[in-house]
């Protein structure tokens, strides 16, 4: 039983717990949660041995500790060869060997074998190459040095030396962040029949729900122990949360707009009974407010307004790197106004070389993208957060984007994405790749893009911050293409799923359910045939194996559901253009209504009549502006609610 007593610790001069105190017990999969910056991290070098708290204890009784690495390896071993060498009772077995051959002990030699045999020296090899094939890697890269491996793989070596010889308490920092679909089932299941202790740090829901038999929360730096996986805790902390919690501080913009019709038709008995649809939408929101505020973050992203339609399209586009063959060959695709892409594919199928040539950073190697005139993308790369200015603070970063916007509009902006206060004028360099990864994402957003292109996003971000994106996303009317890995995110977000496999661009036909069945039942290198359906609404041509095929009703559910939301966009589109454009010259009313208020309770004023009453009459044709806006507002409103209906009632 590992017991925290009154633990404390801290990091750079920041207390990250102060006399916390928690229990794990043999054998359980402990979930660590917690924002970014929490200590998560920290609490798992406190867990190793590596160091002291501050105050308290740390009663461990395993002295088999096995950590997951985070640092890039290098070595010039193959890679199979540099998982053996990470097992130290094999070391010490094989150093015993070599001193007991070199001094011709005999009685030491057979000592030395019998420890060999013991510590699994006759199966390390078949062990560790069988460990690489799970975690995604093919015989040519068991083979190869480690320092010849890109940096992902490279990582996925740190993971693998892990789980080779695992102590009796196994600590894994983020073990999900470089790998694909398939190695991420695979390390479930790798999990699932692990006997040790384990304490995982990770962000990804479904993998936790998967594997974790507790929870440990990090909140106000204390740890606050749940049973079960990440939705349980979720689930959980939410009830204790509400019963405390029953109004949210701060409204959002959408929320604020709300309040002000409903108090200005209020006041006015004739238009009380027609603004009753924007309180009972205020009422909503008003429910789940209190869940998002817990967040401290809320993505909320703008609309798009007009834009053309398809935004983008590709035509016999080959994908890859100068004088190199393609990666992808023959790429088909249409994305249209309020698509939902997902782009599933093994780690080096090509999703990241795809997504590069949609946006322009690389050229096409044969064929051609076409982007629709004037269109806004928004690109966030996995390697985004690499490209900001350590020096700078977020506020910095985004003056320099934005330098004709008053500095409080931008720090108010930077705040819904957790930047308040002091936190955006922080230098970015000490700060969590999480928080990183969130301000790329509020300087990738600032520019309103009407297409999100979006490669392993959540990689870095803590479980609010998923939670705060695929909110966002939902609510988005842009199109948006995405690559991911995060279960919870793609279920979330897309309507149609595209495969990227054996160097083509497909439709998959079916779920992630199935995507997951199909990676188990097709090994790596194995390429699915082409069965020649064509693909809907915002996306190319399809394919999966048609012994595989699932039952048409997903994929029609899947399909419908993307159709009849950009059906109901286009019928929408005039009144919500209509409504934002009295919107915006109400708020420029009340600016000057505001305005001409404080020049009239000046009492000098009135020293020029003529002054006065150009003043009075401003004022009283802006009244009379404003009644008939705030009419035709509340018309356009109920005519969008009756539109919604009637479409819900009768798509077609």
């Amino acid at each position: 039983m590992i017991r925290l007593q009154g633990l404390t610790l801290s990091r750079g001069g920041r207390v990250l717990l102060d006399r916390a105190d928690a229990s794990i017990g043999p054998g359980e999969r402990v979930a660590l949660v917690g924002q970014n910056g929490t200590g998560k991290t920290t609490l798992l070098s406190a867990l190793a041995g590596e160091l002291p708290p501050d105050a308290g204890d740390v009663v461990q009784p395993w002295r088999d500790v096995t950590r997951l690495e985070q640092g890039l390896p290098s070595s010039p071993l193959p890679a199979w060869r540099f998982i053996v060498a990470g097992d130290e009772r094999l070391a010490v077995a094989r150093r015993e060997l070599e001193q007991a051959e070199r001094d011709g002990d005999g009685i030491a030699l057979a000592h030395a074998h019998d420890h060999w045999h013991q510590a699994g020296g006759l199966t390390a090899e078949a062990r560790s190459r069988s460990l690489l094939a799970g975690l995604g890697f093919d015989v040519v890269q068991v083979e190869q040095p480690v320092d010849a491996l890109s940096g992902g793989w490279r990582m996925r070596l740190n993971l693998a030396r892990a789980l080779f010889a695992p102590g009796e308490l196994l600590l894994l920092d983020e073990p999900t962040n470089h790998l694909d679909l398939d190695a991420i089932l695979w390390l479930e299941r790798w999990l699932l029949r692990y006997s040790g202790t384990a304490v995982i740090v990770s962000h990804d829901r479904d993998f936790l729900d998967r594997v974790a038999t507790a929870t440990l929360h990090i909140d106000g730096c204390k740890l606050v122990r749940y049973s079960g996986g990440y939705s349980e805790f979720e689930r959980l902390r939410a009830q204790r949360q509400l019963q405390a919690e029953r109004e949210r501080a701060s409204w959002d913009a959408r929320v604020a707009h709300l309040n002000a019709f409903i108090t200005r038709f209020r006041a006015k008995a004739s238009k009380a009974r027609q603004a009753q649809s924007r309180i009972k939408a205020l009422e909503r929101m008003a429910a789940v407010a209190p869940v998002r505020a817990l967040r401290g973050i809320d993505f909320a992203l703008h609309e798009v307004g007009d834009c053309p339609d398809p935004l983008l399209q590709t035509e016999a586009l080959d994908a890859g790197y100068p004088g190199r063959p393609p990666v992808l060959r023959g790429v088909e695709l249409s994305v249209r106004r309020g698509a939902r892409i997902g782009i599933l594919g093994r780690n080096g199928a090509g999703k990241s070389t795809l997504v590069r040539t949609l946006v322009g950073e690389l050229a096409p190697l044969a064929g051609e993208v076409r982007v629709s005139r004037a269109v806004r993308i928004g690109y966030f790369a996995q390697q985004g957060i690499d490209r900001l200015r350590g020096d700078e603070s977020a506020l910095a970063q985004l003056q320099r984007i934005a330098p004709a916007e008053r500095e409080q509009a931008l720090r108010d902006y930077l705040g819904r994405f957790g930047f308040s206060g002091d936190a955006a004028t922080r230098p970015v360099g000490p700060m969590s790749g999480g928080e990183k990864a969130r301000l790329s994402l509020a300087l990738m957003l600032h520019d309103r893009p009407q297409l999100l292109v979006l490669d392993e996003p959540t990689n870095h971000l803590d479980a609010q911050a998923r939670d705060a994106l695929a909110d966002a996303l939902a609510d988005f009317d842009g199109a948006v293409l995405l690559v991911s890995h995060d279960r919870y995110l793609l279920r979330a977000t897309a309507d149609t799923l595209m495969l990227v496999a054996d160097g083509r661009l497909r439709e998959f036909d079916g779920d992630l359910d199935d995507y997951a069945d199909w990676l188990v039942q097709r090994p790596p290198g194995t390429a699915p045939a082409p069965s020649g359906a064509t693909a809907g609404s915002g996306s190319a041509g399809a394919a999966r194996p048609r012994d595989e095929a699932v039952p048409a009703s997903r994929r029609d559910d899947r399909r419908l559901a993307a159709q009849r939301r950009t059906q109901l966009a286009e019928r929408l589109r005039p009144l919500d253009r209509e409504i934002g454009e009295i919107e915006r010259r109400l708020s420029a009313i009340d600016a000057r209504l505001a305005a001409i208020g404080a020049r009239m309770g000046d009492p000098g004023v009135y020293r020029d009549p003529a002054e006065a009453g150009a003043l009075g009459r401003e004022r009283a044709a802006l009244d009379r502006e404003k009644d008939a806006l705030e009419e035709r507002w509340l018309q356009c409103s109920a005519a969008r609610d009756a539109e919604r209906e009637a479409f819900e009632r009768d798509p077609g």
